[in-house]
């Protein structure tokens, strides 16, 4: 159970806060992002708003996160540059579809369009689709169920800068960046000098490929090894005024689309590795199921592939005529990607835990996230130091990674609320080591802490009593200090709802044999500051006269004793109701030289 010290509670619609006080072209990592208005955009369907917000409040909101989204994407695609972690910007984005139906449910959300550079002089023969990414399995199963009798492909989503080679009577004739999908920039003179994009093709038909220009990485795994900015390692040897030869042979090509293609998918396949593109025919599967869709997209997470990849990408076979293509996602391809690293995460509000020692410890409550295949909901943040550094308040947008990849943390915050809430820290010195030794207002928890200690194996060991036992006794009013259990009776504690004899008779046996306890354990479990084991039962066979009497100095003898740690030594010992049970421990548990 946690004590909330500080609720700074805040409205969250969707994600913003108001506080109250197939061939396709797989987008880049940023790009746009049409949902079907039949997709489950955030994972849960829900497009309903919060009560307590206004119109004008969630209409600013809103604008804010937009605002925010088309920072990332200018500099995304004019400087090639990533701001934030692709979990991020996909959590951010699916925030904003989802708010955007809040405001108006009536609608499909517009797409955010691609910012345009001044630079894209170039028009693409087919427009550049993009991809919706899709944020879970209930989304992807419900994509793959509108897909009918379809055959489906499956392909790993290279991480790379997309493209489009057009090449006329055989010559590659001109290299396009994606741009805004319609139009891009003139990559004609680095593209030809990257020897794994053939100049020439055995075809005098009209062949347009749009795909992606990937950074060679012989046996990357991506679990393993992350995107290692590969994006933006190429999107930079492009920037440039001349690619080296050097430089060019670290870029390698994965043709993911063919709009002037052969229609069917097969036959597709087979011309590409022909003209000198197979690495599609060999990273490209067919799937009917879920079930084989997420072995696919775990098998290419950790296997050895020759570039980074973030997702998996799902396409019907075949797919409309190119010159029916637009510059959006279209129903007929999506993406799923892997496990984000770090994602976008609002924090609902900030409870301080009370340790068993005193210790505080913040704690945001978040808005349920995925990160890692793992729904997260709470994220520890640290000391009350790190939560002032990190300065994090009820309404902002954090984002969030895996520390040590198993454990949340908060980076920083990505989107502070706005208003924003002055940060408010509880008294420090509230709480201590010698705090809450009895139920007291505003110690329950620090007190439960206090009992599940003592009661576990490192104290007392008490077999089947653990955390819910003692709130149940505590909230019946049965225990309201630590020894207050030795009281009981079985009657006691059949009035306890789900306690029945047996469990009582359970309970009285665990509590007799506690009592049994040597003075060492009882020390331990009533909190006695830690001791190293090598010099404990040393340091403490002494009569209970002495080491009440023990000076920091005297605890400082014992190797391994510091000054702090002696100090504090002194200090338990010398505490009026620590020394009161101590004299009330039972024989078995008291030395012969006491008393």
């Amino acid at each position: 159970m946690i004590a909330t010290l500080i609720r700074a509670t805040a409205f969250v619609c969707l994600g913003l806060s108001v506080t109250a006080h197939a061939d396709t072209a797989p987008s880049s990592k940023m790009g746009s992002s049409k949902i079907d208005s039949s997709t489950v955009v955030a994972g849960t369907g829900d497009t309903s708003c919060p009560p307590g917000t206004t119109r004008a409040q969630r209409q600013h909101a809103y604008d804010a996160l937009s605002r925010q989204l088309q920072v990332w994407d200018d500099a995304y695609y004019r400087q090639g540059e990533r701001l934030v972690e692709d979990g991020v910007y996909d959590q951010a984005k699916r925030r904003w579809q989802h708010w955007r139906q809040c405001l108006d449910p009536t609608i499909a959300p517009p797409p955010q369009p691609t910012p345009a550079s001044a630079r894209d002089e170039l028009t693409h023969p087919f427009a550049q689709t993009g991809l919706d990414k899709l944020p879970d399995r209930q989304a992807v199963r419900h994509w793959l169920a509108r897909q009918s009798d379809q055959t489906l492909w499956i392909q790993p989503k290279v991480d790379g800068v997309a493209v489009t080679l057009v090449y006329r009577k055989g010559q590659l004739e001109t290299a396009i960046s994606r741009g805004d999908g319609v139009k891009g920039q003139d990559w004609t003179r680095q593209v030809s000098r990257i020897e794994s994009i053939p100049r020439h093709l055995t075809t005098d038909e009209p062949v347009t490929l749009q795909g992606e220009l990937y950074l060679r990485l012989p046996n990357h795994v991506q679990a393993r090894d992350g995107g290692v900015s590969a994006r933006s390692q190429v999107a930079g040897l492009l920037n440039r005024q001349t690619l080296s030869e050097s430089a060019a042979r670290k870029i390698g090509f994965f043709a993911w689309a063919w709009p002037d293609g052969p229609w069917k998918g097969a036959e597709r396949l087979r011309q590409l590795t022909q003209l000198g593109f197979a690495d599609t025919a060999n990273y490209t599967r067919t799937v009917t199921r879920l079930s084989e869709v997420a072995q696919w997209r775990d098998h290419w997470y950790h296997a050895r592939l020759p570039f980074a990849s973030d997702g998996i990408v799902i396409k019907r076979s075949e797919r409309p005529s190119g010159d029916r293509w637009q510059a959006e996602p279209p129903s007929w391809a999506m993406a799923w990607k892997y496990p984000a690293a770090q994602t976008l995460a609002v924090v609902e509000a900030i409870d301080v835990s009370v340790g068993r020692t005193g210790r505080l410890t913040p704690v945001a409550r978040l808005d349920p996230v995925q990160l890692d295949d793992r729904e997260v909901s709470s994220v520890s943040l640290g000391s009350l130091a790190n939560w002032q550094t990190l300065d994090v308040r009820p309404g902002d947008q954090v984002s969030l990674s895996l520390a040590g990849a198993t454990i949340p943390r908060v980076e920083q915050v990505v989107i502070p609320a706005t208003p924003r809430e002055p940060l408010e820290l509880p008294d420090v010195d509230r709480y201590d080591a010698l705090s809450c030794l009895t139920l007291t207002p505003g110690c329950r928890e620090q007190f439960l802490a206090r009992l599940t200690w003592l009661g576990s194996e490192e104290g007392l060991d008490m077999d089947g009593i653990g955390p819910a036992s003692w709130a149940a006794l505590v909230d019946a009013g049965l225990v309201d200090d630590l020894l207050a259990w030795r009281q009981l009776s079985a009657d006691q504690l059949q009035q306890l709802p789900g306690v029945d004899e047996v469990r009582a008779r359970h309970w009285i046996h665990a509590f007799q044999a506690a009592n049994a306890r040597s003075r060492t354990q009882w020390f331990v479990a009533l909190g006695m500051p830690p001791i190293p084991e090598a010099v404990r039962d040393k340091a403490l066979e002494a009569p209970l006269a002495t080491l009440r009497e023990r000076t920091t100095a005297g605890w400082q003898a014992f190797a391994g004793i510091g000054a702090i740690r002696g100090a504090q030594l002194v200090a338990f010992f010398h505490d009026a109701t620590i020394d009161a049970w101590l004299s009330s421990l039972p024989a078995s548990s008291a030395d012969d030289t006491d008393g």
